[in-house]
């Protein structure tokens, strides 16, 4: 299985959803960084269940560093985190019925009976917890650089959010929000939506976008390391995202050159764009302007409506209604996972690109 992601800075994933713990390794950052435990509480928090839009299951994420930190310090070698699975119940899951939209079946095709059905297994979200608890220590070093990351829910079930607009502004107003919205009303209008199809025994989707702020141009490693191609190969890694755009994105279609271009100018004794229309990314290198994409989450597959399955063991068609503790939606929760997949893919661009001691300078 390849559960690494990165060249100079790597993170590696492990565990199951109903397994002892899940963890991460983060490999190749540089010592003398700072580990802020209260920053990965935090994130963890803002990923973590907090009422009737999410599962019940909630789990209290008691993490422990085993190794890589030292008086708060980074030392330079692999850091080893390691969060114990506490608040499982297994007999929800039956093995041999393919839940719709699930891995189930196609882990089985792979791996041939041997995996751990249980919750989704290596396939669970649950797996998303140790990457915002690793990403938290590259989102604190970043920021100290003047990077900022942030994601906001752009659209769920049909109600929608502002897009950035003051970007730096905007990414402030994020920092510390449980329910990542910009405008009055919003986080409102979709919990409603959110409940509504709880209600129905169903589920919604949504679409994020996503700032990333302070990065200069130059920085991207074309053609098949471009900064689009490793953010988007990063991003894909989370269970329920699919489809990403940058910038426009598929609204560039209907336009002409003449309004998808970006003009330049310089302010201030800078070069920047007038319009972002490419998402601050111009043959696959950083133009200095905000990289900026947006990604659709689908409706969480677990839904208490009956539905048409097999069992993969007996070959036979199957009814399947779904038990067991799930999101109403995820989007939310998904917020903080995708900040900290792209803390690690533009911490592994700016080290590639500065050295390897960028981050602790």
């Amino acid at each position: 299985m390849k559960n690494t992601f990165g060249q100079s800075i790597s993170l590696t994933v492990f565990g199951e959803s109903h397994g002892e713990a899940i963890g991460a390794v983060i490999d190749g950052l540089a010592s003398g960084i700072e580990v802020d435990t209260s920053r990965i509480d935090a994130q963890l928090a803002k990923r973590r269940p907090q009422g009737k839009t999410d599962t019940p299951r909630v789990e209290k994420d008691e993490y422990k560093i085993l190794s890589g930190v030292f008086n708060g310090k980074t030392t330079g070698t692999p850091i080893a985190i390691v969060i114990p699975n506490e608040n499982t119940k297994s007999k929800d899951y039956n093995y041999g019925i393919a839940r719709p939209a699930h891995a189930d079946y196609s882990a089985y095709c792979k791996y041939h009976g041997y995996e751990d059905y249980r919750g989704g297994g290596h396939f669970s979200g649950r797996i998303t917890a140790s990457i915002v608890a690793a990403g938290a220590i590259l989102l604190d070093a970043l920021e100290k650089k003047g990077i900022k990351i942030g994601t906001h829910i752009l659209k769920c079930a049909g109600q929608s959010d502002r897009p950035f607009e003051n970007v730096s502004e905007d990414l402030a107003l994020l920092a510390n929000s449980s329910f990542p919205t910009l405008e009055k009303g919003a986080q409102d209008a979709m919990t409603e939506a959110i409940l509504e199809a709880k209600r129905d025994g169903d589920s919604v989707g949504g679409i994020l976008q996503t700032a990333i702020t302070g990065i200069d141009a130059g920085v991207g490693e074309p053609w098949f390391d471009s900064v689009e191609s490793l953010l988007s190969h990063a991003l894909f890694s989370i269970g329920g995202i699919k489809g990403i755009e940058f910038g426009a994105g598929f609204a560039l279609a209907d336009m002409r050159g003449s309004q998808a271009n970006d003009a330049l100018e310089v302010i201030d004794g800078k070069i920047v764009t007038k319009t972002n229309n490419n998402g601050g990314i111009n043959g696959g290198i950083t133009n200095g302007m905000p990289i900026m994409f947006n990604c659709v989450v689908k409706p969480t597959p677990s839904i208490s409506k009956e539905q048409q399955s097999v069992s993969f063991i007996e070959n036979k068609n199957q009814a399947l209604k779904i038990e067991g503790r799930h999101d109403p939606a995820i989007v939310r929760r998904a917020c903080v996972v995708v900040d900290s997949i792209c803390a690690l893919v533009v911490a592994d661009l700016l080290t590639q690109r500065f050295g390897t001691d960028y981050l602790a300078q």
